[in-house]
Order: structure tokens, then C-alpha cells, then sequence
């Protein structure tokens, strides 16, 4: 199915490419597809700020940039970069960078059928509504991550002022949109869990995140990523790897922990490698620094994707306890595509668990179980074969998977219904 007549959806999202945000590039990934279809997609979103805090190189300058896309509009506003240990700078930057996107987006919406709108920041869900109801035109809110429980569940939001005003938010949002979206049933049951007594709970609609299996696809392991890593990346060795946001949501802990007792058994035939940036890197780098077996690799631009992806032997998704009903990591996807083992520390009962479980590609542990991880590496390090037989399995999980042009059509489908469009069979 797919909608008939061309829509005109409003998009407001924290990032966009070039700026490189996970987020940002699964909203690329949606828009490239809707604008396939034949459909008018303007986007508001932020000059490309993510991946050091601060305005990239050749964006700065100016308040606002102005760029046709092929089938719309992309508006990038100066997000008032701060640092992710500064929360109260980091709440007045989202403030004012809402205000800039939410007074953009209420001229733009009397020209669009629907607004969709991304969290975090879940004051992006404040402006969508304001421009939907300007336009009088559906809001679908999508949700990558539940805030603020993922913060308080990290300890980054502890000031219960503060929580208590953030949950008023969340539930204000969820009350006043038309569909919202997430990415998992267990991200489902937690915002159900949320809705006014007798409101309708279908209005919370599962659509995963997907890769491109045709984009992604396994290659040969030693490529120039792999040499750059010198010794840890000996053909003769096993790379565990982490590449990702090196933030509070994740227990880095293990893969020191995991590290140090390979080293205190003397085996540098396994080589962990995190790669990535957060608020969390000081700590990975002191480790580092004192274990021969950890490494600490730079931010890898998204060119790269793949080699990283390919370089290693086993890929580790880790999620801290209590996580597994407000977040899906993205990357555990991308692995899949790439044909590679996972090792994910999360919830037994959540998305990620489910996916590894589904496909038998890899291993799940509980994440506040040191010792269950240092074995479960061990295992995986020890057999080549059945790490062959994952990769197997990953990449078929992969290929037989909804992938994006499912889910971009999924998007529409909903769309469709709520701006009460006619469908038609293709």
C-alpha cells in the first residue's frame, strides 16, 4: 500500500546530515524514501553541531541556513551547542533552539498536511504540536528514545523538580498527538503506560529503525581500519569492538573489566577496541592507558561505516539495566547488515535481546553481569566457526528483515490515515 495524491510533510529533528548523529541519518534515511515516492518533505532541523558541541567548521556564522533539497526545503537553525555534563546548559539550548524551530515551523505548517516531529529533545514535541494545530494538520511524534526515564535511569537527572516538570512534558506531548511512534514494544508498553485513562492506546504505533542491507553488506575484515589499530588488529586476533556513543547509557565498565581479565591471563590474542566520543571516553582512555589489550579509537567520519563495521570479529551493544523499555540502539542493525556477531549486554526482555535471540547471531547477557560477559567473550573468541555461523545468520536475518523502504512506507501508511487519505494497491 502506499498513500495516492502527494503529501507535504513538515519534519522537525534535533540533527540532519552532514551533521552525524544516529538520529540524523535514521531521518535522512525516512525523507531520501518519502521523497522517492513522490512527496514534499521540508525539514527544520540544526546547523551540524553533534560530534564535537560545537557548530561544525564552514556552518558557523549565521542563525539560520537556507538549502533546497530535491523535494523540499531543509531549514538548519544554531542549536546553542553545550556539552552534555552541563544539563542546565544544555536544557537553555534546547529552550531556545525550540523556540527558533517551533516559530519556523507554525508558518510552515499551513503549507503541510503533516507534522512529524522527533525526540529527544522532547521539546521538539512542544513546537510540533503549536505548528500542527497552526496548520491544523495531524502531529505523529516519533520517539527514538523515552525522556526523561532514560536520563534518570543513567543518574543524569536527579533533581526531582526537574523529572517531575520533564514527565508533566512527556505526557502533555503524548496526550495532544494524533499517533505516536516508537520502536519497540517494550518502548510501546512504557508510553501506554503514560496516556490519560480512556485514551485510545492504538495511538501508540510500533515502527522499528531498520539498515540498508543493500548499502551494508559484509566485507573482508582486514581493510585499512583494521591495519590502522597496528598489533590489536593481527589477523591472528579477535577484535571485540564497541563503536558507538560513549555516553551514560552505556556500562563501559564491562569492556574494562573484560579487558583486564584477558590481560591478568596473559591471552593479547583478544583485542578489545572502543571507538566513538561521550562523556564517558575520559574513563575508557584511562583504562587504556595502563592495558595493552584496550584501545581507544577516534570518531570514524561516516564513509568509513563500513570498514569499522567489517574490522571487527565480534561487536558488543551494551545498554545499561533498566534501559531495554526506552531505548533501541541503532547499530545493532547495522551489525546485523554487515554479516557480524553481536554480544549484546541489555535486558533480556528487550528489542535487542529479541533481535539477537531471533536471528542466532550472537550472544545476550545481563548487563550487570561482569563475569557472564568475560565468559560469554571468551566463548566467542574461542570458536571461530560459530562466529562464522552468527555472521551467517546475522546477514540472513538482515536481508529477510522490513527494511528502510518498509519502514519509510510504514511512516506513509500512517500518514495516509490519519490526514484521511485514500490508498491504493500498488
Amino acid at each position: 500500500m502506499r498513500p495516492g495524491p502527494e503529501m507535504r510533510i513538515l519534519v522537525l529533528c534535533p540533527h540532519y546530515p552532514p551533521d552525524t548523529a544516529p538520529t540524523g541519518e535514521v531521518m535522512a534515511a525516512l525523507c531520501e524514501r518519502w521523497v522517492a515516492r513522490g512527496h514534499r518533505v521540508d525539514v527544520i532541523t540544526s546547523l551540524p553541531w553533534y560530534r564535537d558541541h560545537a557548530v561544525a567548521e564552514g556552518w558557523s556564522g549565521r542563525m539560520v541556513r537556507t538549502e533546497r533539497s530535491p523535494g523540499g526545503r531543509i531549514r538548519r537553525w544554531y542549536p546553542f551547542p553545550a556539552d552534555k555534563g552541563r544539563l542546565a546548559a544544555r536544557a537553555m539550548a534546547f529552550a531556545g533552539f525550540t523556540v527558533l524551530v517551533g516559530a519556523d515551523a507554525a508558518a510552515a505548517a499551513r503549507r503541510s498536511d503533516v507534522v512529524f516531529a522527533m525526540s529527544p529533545p522532547l521539546t521538539l514535541g512542544a513546537a510540533g504540536w503549536a505548528a500542527a494545530r497552526r496548520g491544523r494538520v495531524p502531529l505523529v511524534f516519533n520517539v527514538q528514545d523515552v525522556f526523561p526515564d532514560a536520563a534518570v535511569q543513567t543518574g543524569v537527572l536527579t533533581n526531582a523538580r526537574v523529572v517531575a516538570a520533564a514527565g508533566r512534558l512527556e505526557c502533555w506531548v503524548y496526550r495532544r498527538s494524533d499517533a505516536v511512534t516508537v520502536l519497540s514494544e517494550g518502548m510501546a508498553a512504557n508510553v501506554r503506560s503514560k496516556l490519560d485513562a480512556g485514551a485510545d492506546p492504538d495511538k501508540v504505533v510500533v515502527i522499528p529503525n531498520a539498515a540498508d542491507a543493500a548499502r551494508i553488506t559484509p566485507s573482508d575484515r582486514d581493510n585499512p581500519y583494521r591495519a590502522e589499530l597496528g598489533s590489536a588488529g593481527d589477523p591472528a586476533n579477535t577484535v571485540v569492538m564497541y563503536a558507538g556513543n560513549l555516553g551514560h547509557s552505556q556500562p563501559l565498565e564491562l569492556v574494562v573489566a573484560a579487558a583486564q581479565r584477558f590481560s591478568d591471563q596473559g591471552r593479547a590474542d583478544v583485542q578489545f577496541v572502543v571507538n566513538g566520543a561521550g562523556v564517558a571516553r575520559s574513563t575508557v582512555a584511562e583504562a587504556a592507558r595502563r592495558l595493552d589489550n584496550l584501545h581507544l579509537s577516534g570518531w570514524q567520519p561516516p564513509d568509513r561505516h563500513g570498514e569499522v563495521l567489517a574490522a571487527a570479529d565480534v561487536h558488543l551493544v551494551l545498554l545499561r539495566s533498566g534501559l531495554g523499555a526506552t531505548s533501541v540502539p541503532s547499530k545493532v542493525y547495522s551489525v546485523l547488515a554487515a554479516g557480524r556477531p553481536v554480544l549484546a549486554a541489555v535486558d533480556r526482555d528487550s528489542e535487542v535481546a529479541r533481535l539477537v535471540a531471533a536471528s542466532g547471531a550472537g550472544r545476550t547477557v545481563d548487563p550487570d553481569d561482569i563475569d557472564g560477559f568475560g565468559a560469554a567473550v571468551a566463548e566467542m573468541a574461542d570458536d571461530a566457526a560459530a562466529r562464522s555461523e552468527m555472521g551467517r545468520r546475522a546477514r540472513s536475518y538482515a536481508e529477510t528483515a522490513p527494511g528502510p523502504d518498509r519502514i519509510a512506507e510504514s511512516y506513509l501508511e500512517l500518514f495516509a490515515e490519519l490526514t484521511g487519505r485514500t490508498s491504493r494497491m500498488e
